[in-house]
C-alpha cells in the first residue's frame, strides 16, 4: 500500500546523503515515522536512510504487511539498518502494527485527522519510540516542511530538522546541534 500526503509536500526530505532515500521521506508518510522512530543512536543520515533499505530488503514499507513480519533479519543485513537491529526491528513493527490498526494503514492520517495541537501531540506520544524529543522534532517537519497547522504551536522556532530543506541546511543543522550539545555539557561541568 503506498500512500501519498494529503498536501503539497516537498518532492524530497533532505536528511540522508542519498537523494532516493530523501525522496521516498518526502512522498511516504510511513517512511518518515520509520525514519523518527529509528533516529536514535545513529547519525540522523543513517536513521532516514533506513525506510530505503528496508523498502529495498523487503520490498515494500506497507505497515499493514511489516505489522506482520519479523523484520530483524532485513534490518541485520549487511550493512545493518541500524546499531540495534533488533530492537529497531521490534519498534519498526509495533509502529506498523499501530499505524495499520489505528490510521487503517495510512500514517498521514495520524497528523492530518488531528483535531488540534494536543490531539497531535497525543497522537504521536503514544506512538513506539516516541517521546517529548521526537514528537518536537517531528512537529517541525509537519509544520516548516508541509504546513500542518495543527503542528505549528509544538514546533520550536530554534534551529530544526523542520527547517532542513536542502542537502547544506542538513550539515548547518547538525553543526548548530553539535555546538548546543558542546555549551550544553560546558554548562553542566561547570
Amino acid at each position: 500500500m503506498f500512500v501519498r500526503y494529503d498536501r503539497s509536500v516537498p518532492s524530497a526530505l533532505y536528511f540522508t546523503d542519498d537523494p532516493a532515500a530523501c525522496e521516498l521521506l518526502g512522498r511516504d508518510p510511513f517512511a518518515l515515522l520509520m525514519g523518527f522512530a529509528i533516529d536514535q543512536q545513529v547519525p540522523v543520515q543513517k536513521a532516514f536512510a533506513g525506510p530505503l533499505a528496508l523498502k529495498q530488503r523487503l520490498g515494500t514499507l506497507d505497515p499493514g504487511k511489516l505489522a506482520t513480519l519479523d523484520l530483524e533479519e532485513a534490518f541485520r543485513e549487511k550493512p545493518a539498518i541500524h546499531r540495534f537491529p533488533g530492537s529497531m526491528a521490534r519498534r519498526v513493527r509495533e509502529l506498523a502494527a499501530v499505524v495499520t490498526e489505528d490510521y487503517g494503514g495510512d500514517a498521514s492520517r495520524i497528523w492530518s485527522e488531528a483535531a488540534d495541537s494536543a490531539d497531535l501531540k497525543r497522537r504521536l506520544g503514544v506512538l513506539p519510540g516516541f517521546g517529548p524529543m521526537k514528537i518536537t522534532a517531528l512537529a517541525s517537519v509537519l509544520a516548516y516542511r508541509m504546513d500542518v497547522a495543527a503542528a505549528r504551536p509544538l514546533a520550536p522556532d530554534h534551529a530544526c530538522l523542520g527547517k532542513v530543506d536542502s542537502p547544506r541546511a542538513l550539515a548547518d543543522y547538525q553543526a548548530a546541534k553539535r555546538a548546543h550539545k558542546a555549551a550544553m555539557r560546558s554548562a553542566q561541568s561547570a
